[in-house]
């Protein structure tokens, strides 16, 4: 993972301030280099990043590094998708989610922000 990545990378040391105290939705991708399906979901995780920039966030963790993350929200499978708003789990999704269904979810939450 390169510094000038569109995501965050998320820590043991970054993800309160990223993630629960996040004044705006964040999408947080749970996934490992050796797993296949989470290769195949990381561009449209780029991707997300770059156009959701500023409005939302979107971030990815690797659970070989931080088990004690993926442990407290319980990942079994990987890739998964924790959808937090305002600090609390709004919706999990469990394998290689089409980039447009993301996309569709966080517009969602953001237009519920607004109301």
């Amino acid at each position: 993972m390169s510094n000038n990545s569109p995501y965050i990378t998320l820590t043991n040391d970054n993800f309160e301030s990223e993630v629960i105290v996040s004044s705006v939705p964040v999408l947080v991708d749970f996934w490992a280099s050796w797993c296949g399906p989470c290769r195949l979901l990381s561009p449209s995780i780029e991707e997300l990043a770059a156009d959701f920039d500023n409005r939302a966030k979107v971030a990815k963790l690797n659970v070989d590094q931080h088990e004690g993350i993926a442990k407290r929200y319980k990942i079994q499978a990987i890739p998964t998708l924790l959808l937090f708003n305002d600090g609390l789990v709004v919706e999990q999704m469990v394998g290689v989610i089409p980039k447009e269904v993301l996309a569709e979810k966080l517009n969602n939450l953001l237009q519920l922000q607004h109301i």
